[in-house]
């Protein structure tokens, strides 16, 4: 798992040639639900070494969460080969999380 939020984030093009199974997950690190939610991420991802985790930081402006909507953080999108699978907002268990990775893994 990645801890530290990626500023300026991979572009889109970037993120719709990625290969395999990708969890982008948007957010800050001074959001109260991002840190409330990383501990069920953590442990969801222990569980499912094959994925990749990508941290994008969000904000007005940002164009990657803009091209994927994202309104509330966090927001985990689950991809395979650059197309979005899943997603979930506010995740408020690993088991949450689990459910996401599993239909992409």
């Amino acid at each position: 798992m990645n801890s530290e939020y990626l500023n300026p984030g991979p572009t889109r093009e970037t993120v719709d040639e990625m290969s395999g199974a990708v969890l982008l997950e948007f957010g800050t690190s001074w959001c109260g639900y991002c840190q409330g939610a990383a501990s069920h991420v953590a442990t969801a991802l222990r569980e499912s070494s094959d994925i990749e985790h990508i941290k994008v930081e969000d904000g007005p402006g940002r164009p990657l969460g803009r091209s994927f909507r994202v309104k509330l953080w966090p927001t985990l999108i689950a991809l395979k080969d650059g197309v979005e699978i899943a997603r979930v907002v506010r995740p408020q268990s690993s088991e949450e999380v689990r459910e996401v990775l599993a239909q992409i893994s």
